[in-house]
């Protein structure tokens, strides 16, 4: 699945490609590549990410360094909701932690929309953050994709 170009990946979706589309999202952001994931998304891209709002590239790169600067050792597993047409809806979970060592899952929702290339024009994510333990951490891959053997959302009860 990750050998397949994002921008290949294009409207209108079936639930085969935005399942593609989801996964190649989530490896990309596991990458922790600011510039990489920039890619992803159209020159003119409007975010909003919690309170925060993004437009175009530039500005994802700059929010990008800022929230792998704070959030360390940051992985995500993202998950298929719906979709129709150029509009995909995902789940996801992420675990990081801080400079002080406090351990994070953030919870959240993200209402994608795509250009005819395969682009994320929008992206409008909503996030909560839940403290955990060490101990109470789900996600022990190496830094990077998840492994295709790893269980993802649903099959983590999450």
């Amino acid at each position: 699945m990750t050998s397949v170009s994002r921008v290949q990946i294009v409207p209108p979706f079936t639930r085969e490609t935005a399942i593609q589309k989801v996964r190649l999202a989530e490896d990309s952001w596991n990458s922790r590549n600011p510039q990489k994931v920039s890619l992803g998304y159209s020159q003119d891209s409007r975010w909003r990410n919690r309170s925060e709002f993004v437009t175009g590239r530039q500005e994802i790169i700059q929010f990008l360094t800022r929230k792998w600067a704070k959030e360390l050792d940051y992985r995500l597993i993202k998950e298929l909701w719906s979709f129709d047409g150029a509009r995909i809806a995902v789940r996801f979970a992420y675990e990081w932690h801080d400079d002080s060592g406090q351990w994070y899952r953030s919870y959240g929702n993200e209402n994608w929309e795509f250009d005819h290339a395969g682009l994320m024009t929008h992206r409008h994510a909503s996030i909560n953050d839940l403290p955990i333990k060490e101990a109470d951490r789900l996600y022990h891959w190496p830094i990077g994709p998840r492994p295709e053997n790893h269980p993802g959302l649903s099959e983590l009860g999450l």
